[in-house]
């Protein structure tokens, strides 16, 4: 038998454009379905050296729920300066608020790969507070997500 494990060439690669609308799914299942697309790992042809992913593009990410209303106030974001009192805590509902964007952006980049291949990854995804984004030549198709509920 032949039992050769054969490894995708970069040029071998086909990427596809996804559009994903947040409103009333869950923050992190959607998180971490995106992350899902954004390393390629539904693809049969997933290779771990390599970035296989699509782009995504996610819209009314200021739309999504929660699964704890204690959460809003008792989750805590830290961004450290690097100087004496450089440190800016933030909690979720004034990330949700003020920051939807860069709130999904970090919840993305959690749960990607670390390091040179995880930065290229990150860089296909696109997060729009609302319904309109700048991708609409690229055509992207819609995404919906199984286990999310949420509107279907």
């Amino acid at each position: 038998m032949n039992r050769e494990t054969t490894s995708l060439k970069k040029e071998e690669i086909t990427r596809k454009w996804y559009v994903v609308d947040a409103t009333n799914k869950t923050f992190g299942r959607l998180a971490s379905d995106v992350a899902v697309y954004l390393m390629g790992k539904e693809k049969p042809s997933w290779t771990p050296n390599q970035d296989c992913g699509d782009y995504i593009v996610v819209i009314n990410c200021e739309k999504v729920k929660f699964t704890s209303p204690h959460k809003l106030f008792n989750k805590k974001y830290y961004n450290v300066s690097g100087y004496n009192g450089g440190m800016r805590v933030r909690t979720l509902k004034e990330m949700l608020e003020k920051y939807p964007e860069e709130l999904f952006e970090r919840a993305v980049w959690g749960m990607l790969p670390k390091g040179r291949l995880g930065r290229q990854m990150a860089k296909k995804l696109f997060v729009y507070k609302g319904s309109e984004h700048k991708h609409t030549a690229q055509n992207p198709q819609p995404l919906e997500f199984s286990n999310l509920g949420g509107n279907k």
